[in-house]
This record gives C-alpha cells, structure tokens and sequence, in this order.
C-alpha cells in the first residue's frame, strides 16, 4: 500500500475499455496507468495517493472485470479485483455512457452489492447536456448515487469525489511518518523471467498476476513492505521486449514506462531466468539501468530447476556477458519458492546505503594523492559532487577527458578504499582551476 497505512481505500471498477484508467490518471493529476484504446490494456491493480478537498485516500485502478470468463486473466483480474474491493472504504463503478448496459455491466453490479460497501456509479463520457439525458437508464444498476462524468475532459470529477471522500479524515489525520528510511526499487526484466512472483515473494502477498502466459504484467505496479525500519516500495515493470516485437501501443507503452520506472528507482533488480540462460536482450535491460547511473543487482532466478547447479561458474558466465556490471551483486534465488528473498532484502539495503555515501574532500584529497599515476598527469585536486549515483569532480594537470584506462584505475581504487559495491561510480575530469579557483 502507497505511503500512508491508514488512508481511506477508493477502488475503480468497471468492465474492459470503459475509461477507468483514464479516469484514474485524472484523479491522480498524473500519467501512472497504460491508456489507450485497445480493450484490456490494465491487467492488474495500480495503487496511486490522491487528496481531494484536504481529504487524502488510496486510489485503485483494477483490471477490466468479465465476470465469469473462462480465460485465465480475466479470471486472475477479478480475483485481484476482489482482493482490493475487501479493503475499500467506497467503490466507483465505472460504466460507458455512450453504450447500452451491458449484461456484463448487471453482473458486475450483482458483484459489487455483495460486499456491502457505499458505491457511486460514475457514468463516463458525459461531455454534453443531451448525453445527460441518459442517466435516468443507469439508476437501473441498483444503486442510489449516480454522476456524470467524463474522465478524458475532466468534467464532474469534483461532484463525484465530494460523494466518494465524505466521511473521510482530513490530511491532519493521515500524516506520513518522518524520518524513515525509504527505497524504491524496480523490478526489470525480459516477459516471464518471474518478475511477478518476485515481487509476490518480497511482499508476502499475491499482489501481481502471475501465469504462465508471457507478458502478463503490462503496467507497473508497486507495493510497500516495512521491514526493519525501512520502507521498501517495490516496482514491478511490465517485460520489455525487442523493439521489433513491440508492434502493439500497450507493449511499447508498457517499455516506455519500464524505463521511467528505471529512472524513478533508487535500486534495480534485473532477473534473468536461469533455466533459459543469459540472452542478448538481458544485457541490453540491464544497459538501461547502468546508463540511468542506478544501483542495480543481477537476481538469478529459478535456480532450483536450472540444470546448471555451479554458481562459481554461473556468476563467471554473467560478467563475462555483462562486463560493464562488475560492480552488480548477483544474487542467486527461486522466487516460486521464496529462496533467496531474505538475503535479497539485505542486499537492496546495502547497494542503496554504497549509492548514498559521501565522502568528505579533505579523505578523497588525502586519497587521490597517494594514488600511482602517470606522472606527468596528477589529480590537483578532487570532490565529490552527487550521490545515486556517486559522482566525483576530478581536477587534473591536463585539459580533456580523461583517458578510458586511467579512468578505471580510478573507479575501481575508489571501490577499494571506500565500498560503493553495487552501484555504478562516475567521474567527470576538468582541468587544473589554477589560478581562478586560487582566487
């Protein structure tokens, strides 16, 4: 659950293609669900915190609901529904305004009237007078409140959040704790690695879809565990693939927002799938995240069926494949079987603790001075200038880039002296300030 344990819980629900993630987007005032038109692009829950009138609340977008399809995700997709619908303090049921009713629509109210929670019905893509002439059709649903709305123009939202937010605590009431260390993390991957079951495994709950069918998570989806004082926000992003197998908006979409995830994470977590062996496409992921300067960890998973058992020779195969990770832990797990997790967490702590320290420039002077270099090149002078990741200003005898060998030597006395393990370690040269910086 977002920040906050105690919110009030709003769970958006409707069949496929009706505008709930439209409508959940403009509710949060931000672009966090897949949007488009094709039928079924939210396959699993999307956690967002919004506040409306003072009053902050937990806000869940939920799959588009068939009830009683046979197929295996539309059938996962109500099982998470149903999961979320048992925490929420109030329910909108989103319905099509410019279609009939559906029978899918009835049963969906049927559904929704088990649960005994308060439910508005919102009647999406109502933009004119003459379209709301239709509502008095909706009342048939069952249920007493029933508004307008159209998501994509943003119209009506505020008379449906005064009927969904009354009753609930305002933002005095709801305050976030203080202090508290939190880390975000991504979970990335190629389709069906078992990103999914991951993320299940770390959090303890069945919170993303998993199957066997590839690609089942097209969005991202995120879940916070607490955990020895520390507030894990896990992200798991949809599988990206080749660009030349991206050809449906949801897949590219889905890619797009993989990498904002990557960008918007303090650690990454790339799994490969031990029983399928290290891919070109594992590398060009990972490639992602090192550009993006995160710390990032390589979590071997599906140990327990590979027929490879030594990990020496494992973890010699993947810094071979992946030679600019040298600083990547590898962690070898069984998600399914929750193998490994433990450790895992210790680890994400420790690469976000190695991607956070600074070191003082009196320490980094004394080191660059004992350094063995060249000597016609010195370093005059050194400071480190960011963390996440940590970047060092190098002040040089000679003007350019520094030389590719020199460089290395340099990252990697830094990682002997002072850690960083886990984390990618940048050095941007300039020349001697001389007598400017004197000044």
């Amino acid at each position: 659950m977002p920040d906050g344990q105690n919110l009030p819980v709003v769970v958006i629900v409707g069949r496929p293609n009706v505008g709930k993630s439209t409508l959940f987007n403009a509710i949060l005032r931000q672009r966090r669900s897949i949007v488009g038109d094709e039928p079924g692009i939210t396959r699993d829950r999307i956690h967002g915190e919004a506040t409306h009138l003072g009053r902050r609340f937990e806000l869940i977008d939920t799959g588009g609901i068939i009830p009683d399809d046979a197929e295996l995700i539309p059938s996962e997709i109500l099982k998470q529904a149903r999961f979320a619908l048992d925490q929420a303090a109030h329910i909108i049921f989103l319905v099509d305004g410019r279609t009939e009713i559906t029978a899918a629509d009835r049963d969906l109210a049927g559904i929704l009237r088990q649960f005994g929670k308060p439910v508005t019905v919102a009647v999406n893509k109502i933009d004119t007078q003459k379209r709301e002439d239709l509502l008095a059709d909706f009342y048939s649903l069952g249920f007493d409140n029933v508004v307008p709305v159209s998501a994509e123009h943003r119209l009506g939202l505020d008379d449906l959040l005064d009927r969904v937010t009354e009753g609930f605590p305002s933002g005095e009431n709801a305050s976030e704790s203080e202090g508290e260390t939190r880390i975000k993390v991504a979970i990335i991957g190629r389709p069906n690695v078992g990103k999914s079951t991951l993320l299940n495994a770390l959090t303890g709950s069945e919170r993303a879809i998993v199957s066997p069918v590839a690609g089942t998570t097209r969005d991202s989806v995120d879940e916070t565990v607490q955990r020895e004082g520390v507030e894990y926000v896990f992200v798991d992003t949809a599988g990206i693939r080749r660009k030349g197998k991206t050809k449906q908006m949801a897949e590219k979409l889905s890619v797009v927002m993989a990498r904002r995830s990557i960008r918007m994470a303090n650690v990454v977590v790339l799994v490969v799938d031990a029983s399928e062996g290290l891919v070109a496409l594992d590398a060009t992921i990972a490639g992602y995240a090192h550009e993006e300067g995160r710390a990032l960890i390589v979590c071997v998973n599906k140990w327990d069926i590979t027929t490879v058992r030594d990990q020496p020779e494992y973890t010699q195969r993947i810094r071979g494949e992946f030679k600019f990770l040298e600083y990547a832990p590898i962690v070898f797990i069984s998600a399914k079987e929750g193998k490994g997790v433990d450790r895992l967490f210790r680890i994400i702590r420790e690469c976000f603790d190695a991607a956070s320290k600074r070191i003082g420039t009196g320490e980094l002077n004394r080191f660059a001075a004992a350094l063995e270099l060249d000597p016609n090149y010195r370093i005059r002078y050194m400071t480190q200038a960011g963390i996440r990741p940590p970047t060092f200003v190098v002040f040089t005898s000679r003007p350019g880039a520094i030389h590719f060998s020199t460089e290395r030597y340099l990252v990697n006395q830094i990682r002997k002296r002072f850690g960083f393990a886990g984390t990618p370690v940048v050095i941007r040269t300039k020349k001697n300030p001389g007598k400017e910086a004197r000044r």
